[in-house]
């Protein structure tokens, strides 16, 4: 009578090690998921700055990527994975504990109804541990006249 018992108890004890085991495994799981996104947001956010003030210390001759002639509507070079490549800038040599270092793209822009006005496309991907654990950040940068303005945003998905 005893016997069943203990098996019953020593069972549920098993299973209840079992359910905290996996419960810590998921929760470090999602802590270093967590931490590879922050470490990749910082990166971009970082390359982001850099190259705005790249085209702010340069004004209009600001480095841009081999793109073709100024269009009407948003560039989209940064889209394409060898466009971005070819004229991706990296502001910095390294960032610690990225797998590589991030990178920023400068598409300049012809706004429609602002023909005064020098606008640029800042696309920036930051890097975790891994090359999956990326995060694109963009900045719309409009230069009128004496005027900066700054319209940031974060891209959802890889483009690619």
């Amino acid at each position: 009578m005893v016997l069943p018992i203990v098996l019953l108890i020593s069972a549920m004890m098993l299973a209840t090690s079992a359910v905290w085991f996996e419960t810590s495994l998921a929760a470090t799981r999602a802590a270093t998921n967590v931490r590879d996104y922050l470490q990749a947001f910082h990166a971009a956010d970082s390359a982001l700055t850099l190259c705005e003030r790249s085209v702010l210390a340069t004004g209009s001759d600001a480095p841009a990527s081999p793109a073709p002639p100024l269009a009407a509507g948003e560039p989209v070079q940064w889209m394409l994975e060898t466009a971005f490549e070819a004229g991706a800038l990296t502001p910095v040599v390294q960032w610690p504990g990225s797998e590589r270092a991030p990178q920023c793209l400068i598409e300049p822009w012809r706004l429609p109804n602002r023909d005064n006005a020098i606008a640029y496309l800042l696309s920036a991907r930051g890097f975790g541990r891994t090359r999956e654990s990326q995060v694109w950040l963009q900045m719309e940068l409009v230069i009128d006249g004496g005027a900066i303005e700054r319209h940031w945003r974060r891209v959802a998905a890889r483009p690619f």
